[in-house]
């Protein structure tokens, strides 16, 4: 076998996830031989797909050759923006909405999915970044769980879709969905704005970002790597989640972050057989922070069992709900467009 005879074997092998061989794509840089055996040095950044074009090929030419990489030395900005002028690492959306909570638990994601959806059908384009790096489910909740990343012809990741709305989350990174994410603070915030900048979302009216609960690393950056118009806060009316919540709007009028609203969640519970409403975490706390902060409370979605099992099917109830389901969703929606636009 001689060089031209691997180079035509190699028009045949196509860079995962696309249909364009790595030929087409100059991922080639050299062919060598020494003593009978090839040598092939791949140009490419992506680890994940350097992993498979090495065994797709080593398979090829039944180990009979040797596959290496001249990685591609990308120059990313590394000088980190500050909250009171922060950097634009988002030029493509028009606005940059963040989900947050003071604590996990409280129905963040559920909001933040159900958001994106109901901005999509009043026609905006809408990006949803899950942030939440150690608890990824807006995948499963989007049903989008099973997908995998794949790149474009420009080395740009491409983002999932569904419902309307382009997804891009670290759930979709990891080789099943029980695979931890041991990482250090740095890595995570590291990973989400690759995804920020290396994925190719296209011209977006909103890019909803779904915060990980609390006041931690990640929403301080976020706030200093993008121009956030409006963060919306969620919360159930129990005490001890609105003491936490009250911690995120702080977090958020110290940082100068816009505040969109809040979102009250879990807020009562109706039997269905009695259609009797039981406030089973209290009564009216998240409109009483509202007004203590002076911030607008967007609406209340109640405890019911149907949006968690939609929820659970990634099957949005803004999307697959009733009138009332979908309405609780809409209104949030509504009362944020009259807080941004």
């Amino acid at each position: 076998m001689n060089k031209e005879t691997i180079l035509e074997e190699l028009k045949k092998v196509n860079y995962p996830g696309l249909d364009k061989s790595i030929i087409d794509l100059k991922v080639v840089e050299e062919i060598s031989e020494e003593d009978g055996k090839f040598s092939i040095i791949l140009s490419m950044q992506n680890d994940e797909a350097y992993r498979i074009l090495a065994e797709r090929l080593y398979d090829l030419f039944h180990g009979n050759v040797d596959v290496q990489r001249k990685a591609i030395t990308q120059k990313k900005s590394i000088n980190y923006g500050h909250t009171a002028n922060p950097n634009n690492r988002a030029p493509y959306a028009k606005r940059v909405i963040a989900v947050t909570s003071g604590k996990g638990g409280v129905g963040k994601s559920t909001v933040s999915v159900n958001l994106s959806v109901a901005l999509a059908q009043k026609g905006f384009k809408v990006g949803l970044l899950d942030a939440d790096v150690y608890g990824p489910n807006v995948p499963r909740m989007i049903q989008v769980a099973d997908e995998k990343l794949r790149w474009n012809d420009n080395d740009k990741i491409i983002p999932s879709e569904n419902f309307g709305i382009k997804i891009m989350s670290v759930g979709l990174t990891t080789p099943s969905s029980d695979t931890p994410l041991v990482w250090r603070s740095s890595v995570a915030v590291s990973a989400l704005i690759q995804f920020l900048e290396d994925v190719d979302w296209g011209e977006l009216d909103f890019l909803v970002i779904d915060m990980p609960p609390g006041t931690g690393d990640i929403q301080l950056t976020m706030a200093q790597e993008l121009p956030i118009t409006a963060g919306v806060i969620v919360t159930t009316p129990q005490p001890v989640a609105l003491d936490d919540v009250s911690r995120a709007i702080m977090m958020f009028k110290d940082i100068k972050v816009p505040i969109g609203g809040l979102v009250e969640n879990m807020s009562f519970f109706i039997a269905p057989d009695t259609q009797k409403r039981y406030d089973i975490f209290g009564k009216g706390g998240g409109e009483t922070i509202a007004k203590r902060y002076e911030i607008p409370f967007l609406g209340q979605i109640p405890l019911d069992m149907q949006i968690r099992e939609y929820s659970d099917a990634g099957t949005p109830p803004v999307a697959m709900g009733d009138q009332l389901q979908k309405g609780y969703y809409k209104n949030i929606a509504d009362n944020l467009l009259k807080q941004i636009l």
